[in-house]
């Protein structure tokens, strides 16, 4: 693992982050062929937060291999983007409740994610940005 600092986010693209705006997320199977699920997203500093139910194929495949990429296109420009590339640095289930909430509220205005299974245990992963680039 690289021990370089996280890419920062270009100032002209932080509002992606801000505004409920999908992401979509590469992950990659044991043969190495992608697999893309679209998810929500939240910034932690440097840091970019996905949450997920333990057990579903990106967890999976993250716990496996850490590389991912991810697409977010802004909601009122759909050739507006942000590209990252960057890695897993911490899967957690110890906030990961908390985190799907507090996702819940930036995507859906509802404080609880109402979709959540009672035997679903939820996944938090960290990611270090590494590449990224963007287009207006």
């Amino acid at each position: 693992m690289s021990s370089l600092p996280p890419a920062p986010i270009p100032a002209e693209y932080a509002d992606l982050l801000v505004k409920p705006a999908i992401a979509h997320v590469a992950t990659l199977m044991p043969d190495g062929s992608p697999q893309v699920t679209p998810v929500w997203i939240m910034r932690e500093g440097d840091l970019l937060v996905i949450n997920s139910a333990r057990g579903r194929l990106k967890d999976k495949n993250l716990r496996r291999d850490g590389r991912i990429a991810l697409e977010i296109s802004d909601p009122a420009n759909s050739g507006r983007y942000l590209t990252i590339r960057g890695r897993v640095i911490e899967i957690t289930e110890a906030d990961g409740d908390a985190i799907i909430d507090a996702l819940s509220m930036k995507y859906t205005g509802n404080p609880s994610y109402k979709w959540r299974s009672p035997s679903e245990i939820r996944v938090t992963y960290r990611i270090r940005p590494e590449r990224i680039s963007g287009s207006e």
